[in-house]
């Protein structure tokens, strides 16, 4: 059998020139470079003092080679500069930008339901390979899920997880006091913040990713340390099951990455459609050709409550068997937010 080798990375920084500088933060600096024959590259920046994040971050990055859901390092090496007082490491050039972009474009509307599924799903096939290999991200937000250029025809972007400087690496002790942004924290980080940092963490930071991209807001508990999510409009119930699933309160009645993957939220496809014109016809046809091609046909109640019940009622699509109705159908969809951000 032929051993596959992969070739070391390797960036010439005496070719590269600096374009302009993507973003800023308390731990260092991401600018983008342009190199002649090779095209372009981001180069995080860190105070030298922080060089063992960054050099965490590029291991993480190594370690997950080629992984489609994955930022890909462009250099094996952590670069020092000369006086000793910075480090960097060089990745690949989000060229679209991040998912914190997107949702501030949007101005608080929510983005279409099946981008943030399909986003969703992205994010959760990065988690899973992290959780499977004994990693968690600590720092899932959308600042630093970086997006690139569709590889699928007629979609806007593929997602990739970034910025593993406070990443859990597997067998490492890692207490839920050192993890990352509080709005995206779980309750156990300022219950129990000497407590070991569980994949959980991560299923709880998603949710409030998926609350951002429907145009939620957090709010801080009166308890403080806790923010809780909510909506201003109405989402779909399955979007809703999704969510509620993701902030369960307790860490082990969460979700795993592999089970909301094959949730209906993330499974759910939209079929595009286009609107057909009248086409002229004799009036003895034009009543036949005017209906839809296809009709849609409720047979029985679904198993969740989708749109106002008396409206189904009366078109004579509900079977009014309610043995076959759950006892817990609930006409309000608010109910299911307020019950979803208050953690019960």
């Amino acid at each position: 059998m032929d051993i596959k080798y992969e070739e070391p990375l390797y960036v010439d920084e005496l070719s590269l020139k600096t374009v302009r500088v993507l973003g800023q933060g308390a731990f260092g600096s991401v600018s983008l470079k342009v190199h002649p024959g090779h095209g372009r590259y981001a180069k995080k920046t860190s105070s030298i003092r922080l060089k063992e994040n960054l050099k965490k971050e590029l291991r993480i990055m190594l370690d997950f080679r080629n992984h489609p859901r994955i930022v890909q390092a462009s250099s094996e090496h952590l670069h020092l500069d000369m006086f000793l007082k910075d480090c960097s490491i060089y990745m690949e050039y989000a060229s679209e930008g991040s998912l914190d972009e997107v949702i501030s474009s949007f101005g608080g509307k929510p983005l279409p339901e099946h981008v943030i599924g399909r986003t969703t799903r992205m994010i959760l096939q990065g988690l899973e390979a992290l959780h499977l290999h004994g990693y968690v991200h600590c720092d899932l937000k959308p600042d630093n899920i970086l997006l690139f250029p569709s590889t699928s025809f007629g979609e806007p972007w593929d997602a990739k997880l970034a910025d593993f400087g406070l990443s859990k690496e597997p067998n490492t002790y890692h207490v839920l006091k050192l993890a990352g942004t509080n709005m995206y924290m779980p309750p156990e980080v300022s219950e129990v913040p000497e407590g070991l940092v569980g994949q959980a963490l991560d299923i709880w930071s998603l949710g409030c990713v998926v609350f951002e991209m429907f145009g939620g807001k957090a709010e801080e508990m009166e308890t403080g340390g806790t923010y809780v999510w909510k909506l201003e409009q109405k989402i779909s119930p399955v979007a809703i099951d999704f969510l509620r699933q993701c902030h369960t309160w307790h860490p082990w009645n969460r979700a795993s990455a592999t089970e909301l993957l094959n949730h209906p939220f993330i499974m759910q496809r939209v079929v595009p459609f286009r609107v057909l014109q009248p086409i002229p016809c004799p009036p003895e046809r034009k009543q036949y050709l005017e209906r839809p091609l296809f009709t849609p046909r409720v047979r029985g109640p679904l198993p969740t409550p989708i749109g106002p019940r008396k409206k189904q009622e009366a078109e004579g699509s509900v079977v009014k068997d309610q043995s076959t109705v759950e006892k817990n159908d609930v006409d309000s969809e608010e109910w299911f937010m307020y019950e979803l951000c208050n953690g019960c």
